[in-house]
């Protein structure tokens, strides 16, 4: 199994990078200097990685997670954590979504932290007067990431940011859906993970509504994008200034390149793990591993 999913790995890897060479230049020209974007679509459906961005002496600075959530994600972070004062930081995620129960153990220890959270691309912006760290606000969030959105203690989403959900599915029969089948342990194991997701939501101040869109959403349809409208139903977004979670933007965001968003339709694998209470569970329910670059067009799921 191991060397599959490095096999699809590799695969997605090449893939997103021939996309990127198509569609987004490394290197976006912005006034007065230039933004590295830094592969951002090709880490996006990489394994999680977190980043501290120091800017100093001008501000704390934040961190920077990227990828998908795998079974892996918790203990990364806790190495990524270990030796730091991270109480009460930002945590700017750019993400695909992944594993259900470890993205809920793993959005338990941002909570734990005190953490804020946002949506956003970390760049590294040069310029005649000096080398800056800045946040792109043209990022996406999806799927499972959406929950790890909320379990910020303060939630502020740019307005050029993408927060798209859909139905949590069984980890190894979300490329036909429709076509494949399901015991009672099946059905068991997605109802019972959908119990711990709507506690976690519950415990994280989110509302039912944000369960009721995103179980609204079978596999085989496009994910749905929240609306500003939205966002503020589900309590996912408790401020709409980001100087309360960046405050060394000023009250903005740095813009970047403009990404044209499209519907997609991903696919993101859930790990076996039960990241709560039972580590060794046989299957797990899954949000998707994401088979297009996000953003671009859709395409059959691989045979």
């Amino acid at each position: 199994m191991r060397l599959v999913r490095s096999l699809e790995l590799r695969g997605l890897a090449l893939l997103v990078a021939a996309a990127l060479c198509i569609a987004l230049p490394g290197i976006v020209a912005t006034p007065g200097g230039s933004a590295h974007a830094g592969g951002s679509l090709e880490e996006r459906k990489l394994p999680m990685r977190f980043t501290w961005l120091a800017c100093q002496p001008d501000c704390r600075g934040w961190i920077s997670a990227v990828g998908i959530v795998t079974a892996d994600s918790p203990g990364d972070f806790d190495d990524f954590a270990r030796g730091r004062e991270l109480g009460g930081a930002t945590i700017v995620l750019d993400s695909s979504g992944g594993s259900v129960n470890d993205s809920i153990a793993l959005g338990r220890h941002f909570r734990n932290l005190g953490l804020m959270t946002t949506v956003g691309t970390s760049i590294q912006i040069h310029s005649a007067h000096g080398d800056r760290t800045s946040i792109a606000p043209e990022a996406y969030c999806e799927s499972m990431c959406v929950f790890l959105l909320l379990s910020g203690k303060t939630r502020y989403v740019p307005e050029a940011a993408h927060v798209r959900v859909h139905q949590i599915w069984m980890g190894d029969r979300a490329d036909d859906a429709k076509a494949a089948t399901y015991s009672a342990q099946d059905m068991m194991i997605v109802e019972r993970d959908i119990g711990r997701l709507a506690k976690y939501t519950f415990d994280m101040g989110g509302s039912g509504d944000l369960l009721s869109m995103a179980l609204n959403v079978p596999p085989w349809e496009d994910l749905h994008e929240l609306s500003p409208e939205e966002l503020r139903l589900t309590n996912l977004v408790t401020t709409d200034m980001v100087a309360e979670v960046l405050p060394q933007m000023g009250g903005s965001v740095q813009p970047t390149v403009a990404l044209t968003a499209k519907p997609t339709k991903d696919r993101f694998v859930s790990s076996t793990a039960d990241a709560e209470d039972n580590r060794q569970s046989a299957k797990s329910t899954k949000t998707a591993e994401a088979v297009v670059p996000t953003g671009g067009a859709a395409t059959a799921p691989a045979q």
